[in-house]
């Protein structure tokens, strides 16, 4: 592009980075996108962070771009010649909560790309293979010029998430010593995605299928075998999900070589592998035992399904207490909450950080229950089932179950929500020093304090490609 066509790079930077949002936060939940580049070793450093991701590292940015030589201009002039796919990576930025993936290309002399670092997500690696792409889409769109220009990256990058999941594992198993290549990836993970979707007798499928190269099968030590003239077809999908029937527990497994079902086996495959871990409603691909993403209603994304439960750990950190009693709390917070998730039922937990004790209505316990001792702290993760919330104090033991709350009407309630969320949200607008976690059958886990359901997820406003802008980074850097 020469001379440069400035609106034209405005509009090749917002198309893409409005696809590559989109696609991230139907992936990863709303995220935050943005990229600093720099066409010509002759241009000017240039950035677009319409929602503000990059605000807060101005340090880390200036030191990086102007106080010492960023960009080798050396290995710029040399991909001068190099073909538009010919991407030299460079090494990230390392910023806090973000992450990014950057090259050069003969057409960009330089570019890296941002997003937000989720930390309840399963593995970055997908998110970083999305953030190649556009490394790899904006190349292209500055080669071909305004003339040739097809407007189809920031389309192709908010419907990539499949694509990202397979270039994961090509790039994982490039690192491995053992090669896949003896089956094909997409196939694979398409059929895992119709698999999951296909219900026997009104059930989602449970149960782990694994694939492996063809060449390590007869290493396999098969509990049953199939006979090698009547193997099940992996495309075939209403058999396979019958066949998870015979593997829903006791650690079995279905194994698979891309094309046919193989047989069952137990016990771990040291060979390189892609697992599916069908688990109902969801399921978690894994890649050498390691988790890259799950799936869930026919699409893949980076949530782990459990929840992490930041928020717990961070308001147990707004109160002055001992380090060994907030750990041992979240502890037993985490154990009852992702009990409820794994059995799929609602229930309300109460965190009476108060002295004395606040009196609820309840079931109350002749003997408080010890929740550092296992067994007692299962039969609370039980106990939980009942109508009505468990009142956990600072003293680590469960002193009612059932407890129901009152609590005249605030603002701020949310009529979408159960009575479960609402009175959570009545009864802490009134109690300064309780928290109260509502787990629910079928939403996010919610922490509330203070009649405010604490949220650490950003909020993005909508906007449209028209909206971003770059700028010089130098006059974004000088904006206090």
């Amino acid at each position: 592009m020469n001379p440069i066509d400035t609106d034209f790079t405005q509009q090749l930077v917002g198309e893409i980075l409005t696809g590559l949002r989109d696609g991230l936060t139907k992936f990863s939940g709303p995220s935050r996108v943005g990229v600093i580049y720099q066409l010509q070793t002759k241009d000017e450093l240039h950035i677009c962070d319409p929602h503000s991701l990059l605000r807060g590292h101005e340090l880390k940015i200036r030191s990086s771009y102007f106080d010492k030589k960023s960009i080798p201009i050396d290995t710029a002039n040399a991909l001068r010649h190099k073909p538009y796919s010919h991407i030299e990576r460079i090494t990230n930025l390392d910023l806090d909560g973000i992450i990014s993936f950057g090259g050069q290309s003969g057409p960009v002399t330089y570019q890296m790309w941002f997003t937000d670092h989720h930390p309840e997500i399963l593995s970055t690696g997908p998110t970083e293979r999305w953030l190649e792409h556009a490394v790899l889409r904006f190349s292209h769109d500055v080669a071909n010029e305004r003339e040739l220009y097809t407007g189809i990256s920031g389309r192709f990058l908010r419907e990539y998430s499949t694509h990202a999941v397979c270039d994961q594992i090509v790039y994982e198993s490039a690192r491995s010593s053992t090669s896949y290549s003896q089956f094909l990836i997409y196939p694979v993970i398409n059929a895992v995605l119709e698999i999951s979707k296909t219900r026997e007798e009104q059930r989602s499928p449970h149960g782990e299928l694994i694939f492996v190269d063809p060449r390590v099968i007869d290493s396999i030590e098969f509990m049953a075998r199939f006979s090698h003239t009547e193997l099940p077809l992996l495309d075939n999908y209403k058999h396979v999900r019958k066949l998870l029937q015979a593997v829903q527990k006791f650690r079995n497994r279905l194994v698979s070589d891309g094309t046919h079902i193989i047989g069952i086996a137990s016990g771990r495959i040291d060979h390189f592998n892609i697992t599916a871990d069908f688990r109902g409603l969801f399921g978690l691909l894994k890649l050498n035992d390691q988790s890259i993403c799950s799936f869930a209603d026919g699409a893949y994304s980076s949530a782990a399904h459990q929840a992490k439960l930041f928020e717990v750990e961070e308001t147990l950190l707004d109160h002055n207490l001992d380090s060994t009693i907030r750990n041992s709390l979240f502890h037993i917070v985490s154990s009852i909450v992702h009990f409820a998730e794994t059995e799929h039922f609602g229930c309300s937990i109460v965190l009476d950080l108060n002295e004395p004790l606040t009196q609820i209505a309840g079931q109350d316990l002749e003997q408080p229950l010890d929740l550092e001792r296992s067994n007692l702290l299962d039969l609370a993760c039980n106990l939980a089932r009942v109508d009505g919330a468990l009142q956990i104090c600072k003293d680590r033991h469960l002193h009612r179950f059932a407890c129901l709350f009152d609590g005249p009407r605030i603002e701020g309630e949310d009529r979408a929500r159960g009575a479960r969320y609402n009175s959570a949200l009545r009864f802490t607008a009134r109690k300064p020093h309780t928290v109260i976690v509502v787990v629910s059958s079928d939403r996010p886990v919610s922490v509330i304090q203070n009649g405010i359901e604490y949220r650490s997820s950003c909020s993005l406003r909508p906007g449209l490609s028209s909206d971003v802008k770059s700028q010089r980074l130098i006059d974004w850097l000088d904006v206090l």
